[in-house]
């Protein structure tokens, strides 16, 4: 195989056709040292041009007077972006030391990005949490009061017990975000997550349904970090501004 160029091409816009080469490869991409560094350059851009989009979201946000909180009665203020701390590299191998493959999408995401956070309230569109706002939280640095790898391997035991008692359990999914409904503070389903091991270069993101991480997070991005739609006109002229010029991943 000569070098797929991966990473040049991808900043000369053929990025589509990258990821699909780099889906279709599957975990044969970590074949070849050549080829995972290719790959990882191409996850790292990726995560450079997500935190710029998060960051200009999150700027817009605060000028239009908007709320970012916990999602609960409290309404308890919340930093909305906490970037990735000096153990971010660490909670990473540390992640893939636990389950053997971490897709590199999710390993140049903790190392770049950090932990993000939009559930809140706008002045002009007060059910914006019913938006499913963007949420990723793979390092915790929300709770320094709690360990993420304790909570981490709580749930992986949990789901190790429903593997026992039941013959199809699925596969194990890392919690990174609560699901729509929770996000709106009333009773909802399963935990957003990523699913593990996996040693592909794009995670597979379980939501309502399950898709490519970068394929969420572009989609998520092209409604300016509210990926549902509620209808309202000053809601769609929100999310128009919110994903003016954001970059495409």
């Amino acid at each position: 195989m000569t070098s797929p160029e991966w990473f040049s091409r991808y900043q000369k816009g053929q990025r589509e056709q990258v990821w699909r080469e780099l889906r279709e490869l599957g975990s044969a991409v970590r074949s070849r040292p050549e080829l995972a560094r290719e790959a990882q350059l191409v996850c790292d851009e990726m995560a450079r041009r997500a935190r710029q989009n998060v960051e200009t979201i999150v700027e817009r946000l605060t000028d239009d007077g908007y709320r970012f909180h916990s999602n609960d009665d409290r309404q308890i203020s919340q930093t909305p972006h906490m970037p990735p701390t000096v153990t971010a590299a660490d909670s990473a191998a540390w992640l893939e030391e636990r389950f053997g493959s971490v897709p590199m999408t999710v390993l140049s995401w903790m190392r770049l990005v950090g932990d993000v956070w939009l559930v809140g309230t706008h002045p002009k569109w007060p059910t914006s949490a019913s938006g499913d706002p963007l949420v990723v939280e793979l390092e915790g640095s929300r709770y320094p009061e709690s360990s993420m790898r304790d909570y981490i391997i709580e749930e992986w035991e949990q789901w190790q017990e429903s593997v026992d008692d039941r013959d199809d359990p699925g596969p194990f999914v890392l919690p990174v975000a609560p699901d729509q409904l929770h996000k709106e503070n009333t009773s909802g389903g399963d935990p957003y997550g990523i699913i593990l091991p996996d040693d592909s270069t794009d995670a597979l993101f379980v939501s309502d349904t399950t898709t490519p991480f970068v394929s969420y997070l572009n989609y998520t991005f092209a409604h300016g970090g509210f990926p549902h739609e509620t209808g309202s006109p000053e809601e769609q002229r929100i999310k128009a501004a919110l994903a003016h010029d954001l970059l495409p991943l």
